[in-house]
């Protein structure tokens, strides 16, 4: 029986590769909307970052989502995101 190839996408700020269900992902669409894509099917840009509030903090530290997907990230999509890391520890 042939193995399922595991997808593996990459963090931007740790530059690991990892498994889809180790990430979320954030998109930025074409109305320039930005919001966590839970479903990883969103239609626009998408940036992965690994489910670790210490991953987190260096990438609002330091604005690596704002860099990688062009436009200003606001807090309310951070508070987002460690909700759902603190859901799921």
């Amino acid at each position: 029986m042939k193995q399922r190839k595991i997808p593996l996408r990459t963090c931007v700020v740790t530059k690991e590769k990892l498994e889809k269900k180790d990430l979320i992902r954030v998109v930025k669409n074409n109305e320039n909307q930005v919001f966590v894509d839970l479903t990883g099917k969103a239609n626009g840009r998408g940036a992965y970052i690994k489910r670790d509030l210490d991953v987190l903090t260096k990438a609002k530290k330091f604005k690596v989502l704002d860099k990688h997907l062009e436009i200003e990230i606001k807090d309310d999509i951070y508070e987002e995101l460690s909700n759902i890391i603190n859901s799921k520890n």
